[in-house]
């Protein structure tokens, strides 16, 4: 029997402390990793449920998630999973992904 994938939510906040109980027993590269593999497991869902569009939260503080988070989508775009991604015109700390055309 095929894993069938949780359905996302439309809006994801990717700061560790929304989704981790025991985030404060997490160094800064572990949040880091834990954030990534949310966003990854979102995106991946998001895409087998054929949405659209979908937002993750990355914040400000200073620009490593975002950095990594764009990284990220960067390959997915490379690789043909994703059409774009930009900054939210209302919120830069949100970025926007499409995932169809």
């Amino acid at each position: 029997m095929a894993r069938e994938l949780r359905r996302p939510a439309k809006v994801v906040d990717l700061h560790a402390d929304t989704f981790l109980s025991d985030w404060e027993d997490y160094d800064a590269d572990e949040l880091l990793a834990e954030s990534l593999e949310l966003l990854r497991e979102t995106l991946d869902a998001a895409i087998y449920w054929e949405y659209t569009e979908i937002r993750f939260i990355h914040g400000k503080g200073k620009g490593t998630l975002r950095r990594e988070v764009y990284n990220e989508l960067e390959s997915y775009k490379s690789s043909g999973a994703i059409a774009s991604f930009h900054p939210s015109y209302q919120n830069e700390d949100i970025v926007v992904v499409h995932i169809g055309l």
